[in-house]
């Protein structure tokens, strides 16, 4: 996967633009990606619903449920579904509103530094394997443009969001995900650099 640096967009990935962005403080390093867990109406999916609440589109009469969240602006900067399709909603460069109230080695507000990923799922069922290989792969492309964001720098929403969020939830498979990651940078570039500079 490849990162277009003039537009800060994925190539090759479906391109929905979301309102619910703004800039990032200026000078703001990029040293974080927070993995999310999603799904609308609750433990439902492929459907659109997704996309809709982040682009402000939801439609409250299709479910009970969303009437209870039509009122949040939220957006991230990659959905990737149970397909493994990604779409990505905000530019790198820019503010997604994707973390909330969070915080993060005594750094508050995660959405000025970091970018949001989140996979359709739910805390009680396990992810798709093709869901952690596309995992991986953006986020090996991503560190190639951020190096700042190593290992130690990917976190769950639970993470920066304890008692607030669970997401990804307990069937996120972290040891699978790193050795996935890891297999990832060795396949880019035949792995030059990637162990050296400390990103895996």
């Amino acid at each position: 996967m490849k990162i277009d640096e003039k537009t800060h967009l994925f190539e090759r990935v479906d391109h929905i633009l979301s309102p619910h962005h703004n800039y990032r403080p200026s000078g703001q390093l990029i040293d974080l990606i927070v993995i999310h867990g999603i799904s609308l109406p609750p433990g439902e999916f492929g459907n659109s619903a997704i996309t809709d609440f982040f682009c402000g589109k939801l439609d409250t009469q299709l479910h009970p449920y969303f009437t209870t969240i039509a009122e949040l602006k939220v957006s991230s900067h990659l959905l990737i579904d149970r397909t493994g399709h990604i779409v990505q909603f905000v530019p790198f460069d820019l503010r997604a509103w994707h973390a909330g109230q969070s915080e993060f080695k005594g750094l508050s507000n995660c959405n000025d530094f970091s970018i949001g990923i989140e996979l359709e799922g739910t805390d009680d069922i396990p992810y798709e394997k093709i869901q952690y290989e596309r995992l991986a792969d953006c986020i090996v492309a991503l560190q190639q443009i951020y190096p700042l964001v190593t290992r130690e720098r990917i976190v769950g929403h639970s993470d920066i969001a304890p008692g607030r969020k669970t997401d990804p939830g307990p069937h996120f498979d972290w040891a699978y995900f790193d050795c996935l990651l890891i297999e990832a940078w060795h396949n880019c570039n035949n792995g030059k650099g990637c162990v050296k500079e400390g990103i895996v």
